[in-house]
């Protein structure tokens, strides 16, 4: 099944937005993104092993796999300029992806990172080890929990090992040793009050490359993306560019 989920129908794109989810998010989550879109910028999301429609498939709970996976399926589409986004642990599966693509002379026009502290910075990395009780509470803490799965004792033992498997690869992920910097613009986004994120360490992702680094505070908290959805994707767009 496509790791790659393709959100927009565009003829002739000049430029693809990539979009890499959330924790236990599926390529699902920037569908509302399209409606923001430029005319000639295609929208795909990486759906991660089971996760949305790949529910069945083994979960993948390392970062550098997920990323490997998605560059085998991002080197299969027409080559465009690339624009990558990512999400909480998306973050991480887009820097990781940024530099595979790196690796084989396509890095990316721009990273974008969302509510994600600078690799290997994570805070509570055991989360994931939480009895069920605990880690429920913890993730209502953050907000953009559907009430319909939180709520019910049944969905929440459905989605429970994939949010794991998630968090245990956010908290396990360590760049590569001899990783170097990228040279893209890298484009960073916070939500203000995010208890996960310290916004005075979101400036150290500007060690990730020598491209020009840019911090936006945004509304929101953690799940911020779901605030002025249009306003987010013309930032990172950087419409002038497109």
């Amino acid at each position: 099944m496509r790791r790659i989920r393709t959100l927009t129908t565009v003829e002739d794109p000049v430029v693809r937005l990539v979009c890499f989810p959330h924790s236990g998010g599926s390529a699902t989550a920037f569908h509302d993104w399209a409606a923001a879109l430029p005319p000639r910028v295609e929208l795909v999301a990486v759906q991660y092993p089971g996760h949305g429609n790949r529910f069945a498939e083994q979960l993948v709970d390392d970062v550098a796999e997920m990323a490997g996976r998605a560059v085998a399926e991002l080197l299969r589409l027409p080559s465009l300029d690339q624009v990558l986004f990512g999400h909480s642990v998306g973050a991480l599966v887009a820097y990781e992806t940024a530099m595979l693509l790196r690796d084989m002379g396509q890095e990316p026009q721009r990273l974008c990172v969302s509510a994600c502290l600078p690799p290997g910075h994570m805070k509570n990395r055991d989360i994931h080890l939480a009895a069920d009780d605990e880690f429920w509470a913890a993730l209502r803490a953050l907000g953009g929990i559907d009430p319909g799965i939180a709520g019910n004792a049944e969905m929440r033992e459905l989605f429970t090992p994939t949010l794991r498997s998630d968090l245990r690869a956010h908290a396990q992920y360590r760049p590569g040793a001899g990783t170097t910097t990228l040279a893209c613009p890298l484009s960073c986004y916070h939500g203000d009050g995010d208890p996960l994120v310290d916004e005075k360490q979101m400036t150290e992702w500007a060690g990730v490359t020598s491209g020009a680094f840019t911090l936006r505070v945004r509304p929101g908290g953690h799940f911020h993306v779901s605030t002025d959805v249009a306003g987010l994707v013309s930032d990172v767009l950087d419409r002038e560019a497109v």
